[in-house]
């Protein structure tokens, strides 16, 4: 199952495709006894999905048995014992994909000639995705992080490795082992290039970047002056060769900082849009400024959700989960909309926008 959404693979996915392009997307549970339900309620949206494709007379039979069959090839990649909160199912002639999200999706399958990826975007802009350069004279491993893990990411060149040098005993008792090892003018050479390598990575898909090794190293970096001393250095060694979780934990404290520290800038920037005449708050009024490309900051908080419908006019109106014409994902559209605007988007935690109604946006005029 996919996690990582990065830019060319969203590109990707938005290309038109012959039709149909058929998405489902169906809520899954982490933990019991909600977990119980996800096989039957993945295999009752599947099996609408076959209908719709039976019905439809727009489908010849032969495109009709083809995604039907990538349907079936989905569902055997699907790994429910390690779901998170929503699941997407992307089938069209000739391929498939399954993809994990950490942010609940409306259960709902659509046939279009592009694939429904809103949901994708948003769960990835909640992710807060951001990159890890775990640093040592001999490897240094760059590490893909998201709500509650990193993976590792071969983007760049990336693990970028060298064969130990066999330093000098006698100078390494003088001056001592490790401060030796990053005098190296060899060892200088081969952070200098991994650094270049991390900054076409973030040229690429531009990230928040933390960067791990011992205090030497990071001193090395700052010295060297590029991409990785402008990270957030965290002092922690033996990461390059490390595993996921011994990175992610080393990680966390951080994380948290850099979360209370986000958050509240978030909120100092709300205020003063209020004073200003600047401030946007609630899904219609927020809705109607993204639509017209106005948003240039958005918050939203982390479990906020609504369903709505269209009113007279171009407003939206509360509705009920199945009420005709409801919108269940509009919180996801509006985070599509303000992304290719250029907004920034933020999720914060519950409780945090107050008044707000859970949705807030600074204008740009």
């Amino acid at each position: 199952m996919e996690h990582d959404l990065s830019p060319s693979t969203l590109s990707e996915l938005r290309r038109p495709r012959a039709y149909p392009a058929v998405s489902v997307l169906t809520p899954t549970h982490r933990r019991e006894p909600e977990k119980t339900q996800d096989p039957v309620r993945l295999r009752n949206v599947v099996a609408e999905a076959r209908r719709q494709l039976e019905a439809d007379p727009a489908v010849s039979r032969e495109r009709r048995l083809d995604v039907v069959r990538q349907l079936d090839q989905a569902l055997t990649e699907v790994d429910l014992a390690h779901a998170e909160d929503g699941l997407v199912i992307f089938a069209a002639p000739g391929e498939h994909q399954v993809w994990s999200l950490a942010r609940t999706v409306p259960e709902r399958v659509v046939l279009s000639d592009t694939f429904l990826t809103r949901n994708l975007v948003s769960a990835h802009a909640a992710e807060r995705p951001f990159w890890v350069l775990s640093v040592s004279a001999d490897r240094v491993t760059l590490w893909s992080g998201g709500t509650d893990r990193v993976v590792e990411d071969h983007s760049g060149g990336f693990p970028r490795t060298r064969r130990p040098e066999n330093f000098d005993v006698e100078r390494k008792e003088r001056i001592g082992d490790v401060p030796s090892t990053f005098r190296d003018e060899d060892t200088r050479h081969f952070l200098r290039e991994a650094d270049a390598a991390m900054g076409m990575v973030l040229r690429e898909e531009p990230r928040p970047l933390y960067v791990t090794a011992e205090p030497a190293a990071l001193s090395l970096l700052d010295e060297l002056g590029g991409i990785a001393k402008e990270a957030v250095h965290v002092p922690r060694g033996g990461l390059a060769h490390g595993t996921p979780d011994a990175v992610w934990q080393a990680l966390r404290p951080t994380l948290a900082a850099e979360t209370r520290r986000s958050t509240e800038a978030v909120a100092r920037e709300l205020e003063t849009a209020r004073g200003q005449k600047a401030f946007a708050a609630g899904v219609d009024e927020v809705w109607q400024s993204a639509r017209e490309g106005r948003v240039r900051l958005l918050a939203v908080e982390e479990n906020y959700r609504m369903t709505v419908r269209d009113a007279l006019g171009e407003h939206l109106a509360p509705a009920g989960v199945g009420d005709l014409d409801a919108r269940e994902d509009i919180v996801d559209e509006i985070v599509e909309q303000c992304l290719e605007t250029g907004a920034d988007v933020r999720f914060v935690p519950d409780g945090t926008l107050g008044d707000a109604s859970g949705i807030a946006g600074v204008l740009r005029y």
